[in-house]
């Protein structure tokens, strides 16, 4: 093992690097089989940060970050285009710099308004060759996650789909008004007991909840690029 002197962080890297020179197992492993691995790690690091103590918390932050040096590793290899975690390491300081000009610039931000304003114009830049606010999310992603990382896409692009006519930030919108004994919850709580409530509806019913959602995100995702071609018409 190397002394105490050396940085943590690089001699975990060293670590990867022998691990995948001596062990048959690893050796075998790419990038598309490191996956599920990814998916069950990340998983566990949330179930630290809300439910851990903090020697778990540390534990899979560890766990987490040995994935990263795993692919960055595997990335190191390959005989067409490689990188390496210096590259990885490298790459994520520069986009961080330039994605806080009010820290490492001359911007200002005095609120957590001003420097989402400052974080979405650099990404806006880096991105440039995107053509819809869709871009670039995952639909990987688990359909409640999704669905409100869309709407937030499209509220954020000022983009009026038919799900947030129905419940805007003022009531209904236009249209005609549907009587319901139906109150928001008021408090994240509730809203878990809502959300709760109508996967036990889903169930009595012999409904597939997760469906229901995917189905009726992937509408929703038509409606946000409906919604972005009838603004692009109405410009030209």
């Amino acid at each position: 093992m190397a002394d105490t002197d050396t940085d943590p962080l690089r001699e975990a890297a060293d670590v990867m690097r022998t691990v995948r020179d001596r062990c048959v197992w690893t050796q075998r492993i790419d990038h598309r089989d490191l996956v599920p691995y990814l998916v069950e790690e990340s998983a566990e690091l949330i179930d630290a940060v809300e439910t851990g103590s903090r020697g778990e918390l540390r534990e899979e932050l560890g766990d987490l970050l040995w994935q990263v040096l795993f692919h960055a590793e595997i990335a190191s290899r390959d005989p067409d285009d490689p990188f390496d975690i210096d590259d990885v390491a490298r790459s994520l300081t520069e986009k961080m710099v330039r994605r806080h000009p009010h820290v490492f610039g001359d911007a200002v931000a005095n609120t957590p308004e001003e420097v989402l304003v400052h974080w979405n114009a650099a990404k806006a830049l880096e991105k440039h060759e995107r053509r819809s606010v869709l871009d670039g999310v995952s639909e990987r992603m688990p359909s409640l996650a999704l669905a409100q990382k869309l709407l937030g896409r499209a509220a954020a692009a000022d983009i009026r789909t038919p799900s947030a006519l129905r419940h805007g930030p003022d009531g209904p919108a236009q249209g005609p008004r549907v009587e319901t004994r139906y109150t928001p919850p008021a408090t994240e709580a509730e809203l878990g007991d809502a959300l709760l409530a109508l996967v036990e509806t889903a169930r009595e019913n012999g409904w597939d909840a997760e469906r229901a959602l995917r189905e009726r995100v992937r509408r929703l995702q038509d409606e946000v690029r409906a919604a972005e071609a009838s603004g692009s018409d109405l410009e030209n």
